[in-house]
């Protein structure tokens, strides 16, 4: 059977009632508040969020089909000339806990189609750590290598990269966190038809749930004080600049009319920004910082 857009729809659909499901057992306590929105040029969605739970401060599952004329950046930023109209589907999570022990993630797949015929699938999952911890960042990337290998061993070499390169605050010269994978623009072709590529996606979907919670068991237990509160503020604020500065798809929604709500529910609950702060040479949050760079080879 020919994998068709209903299929893949279908499945992200499911894949967000399972994961929140699985946080809201991870967390403990809270609980998802859902909202349904509809977009005027076709199709919708519905945002989850959950707030002050046990576990996460703020968590945000977004779902969304939607469809319609293409519009006129998306035209120039595929290169093309003639009308084209899409369809779009995919779920994005990003989650930031109480604990500054517990690292922000991210993760992202989605399916786009044109009616010239062309598709393709992108997404990945990535990592912010408030404090870096050298274990966790490795054993995090072979969760990853592990999903990329069974379906290329090509994958995770060139998705590795890809991440820490789109994952990079110029304007700080430091990643966002310790990276992960990122992918886009995977089109079928006759050694990897559509079917091929939907399973790659759909693993590193389901890979979310199991890596997130076990860091969760990890972490979330351990004491932290009023300072490392105020550092995981600090660390949020580098997140903030990264979707508001330099994340395409944040900055593509809000340039071409989108839901506002949906757009910026990545963002977390409180952020801080102190003017030329230095951490004080030797400390955690020093070697943090000298771990956010490119190329680190964490698997």
């Amino acid at each position: 059977m020919t994998i068709q857009k209903e299929h893949i729809t279908a499945y992200f659909r499911d894949l967000q009632d399972r994961i929140c499901r699985s946080l809201e057992q991870a967390d403990g306590a809270g609980r998802f508040q859902e909202d349904h929105w509809e977009r005027p040029g076709g199709g919708g969605g519905r945002s989850r969020v959950m707030d002050n739970g046990a576990v996460l401060e703020k968590g945000g599952v977004g779902f969304s089909a939607v469809w319609g004329d293409l519009h006129e950046a998306m035209h120039h930023s595929l290169g093309l000339n003639e009308e084209a109209k899409f369809y779009a589907t995919g779920v994005s999570i990003v989650m930031h806990a109480h604990s500054p022990k517990v690292p922000i993630i991210h993760m992202n797949v989605r399916y786009f189609e044109l009616s010239n015929g062309t598709c393709w699938f992108g997404g990945g999952i990535d990592l912010t750590p408030i404090y870096v911890e050298e274990e966790d960042a490795q054993w995090f990337h072979r969760q990853l290598k592990l999903v990329c290998d069974r379906h290329s061993p090509d994958y995770y070499p060139r998705f590795k990269p890809w991440a820490d390169d789109y994952f990079f605050n110029a304007h700080r010269n430091e990643t966002r966190g310790v990276g992960g994978i990122f992918f886009d623009h995977l089109k079928p072709s006759e050694e990897q038809p559509i079917e091929f590529l939907f399973g790659f996606v759909r693993d590193v979907a389901e890979a979310f749930v199991p890596i997130y919670t076990s860091l969760i068991i990890r972490r979330s237990e351990e004491e932290f004080d009023e300072a490392e509160k105020q550092w995981q503020l600090l660390r949020r604020g580098r997140y903030v600049e990264f979707n508001l500065v330099h994340d395409r798809g944040t900055k593509f929604g809000l340039d071409t009319n989108g839901r506002t709500e949906s757009i910026l529910m990545s963002l977390p609950p409180l952020a801080s920004w102190k003017y030329n702060h230095q951490p004080e040479p030797g400390s955690r949050e020093a070697e943090t910082l000298a771990w956010l760079r490119k190329g680190v080879e964490w698997a």
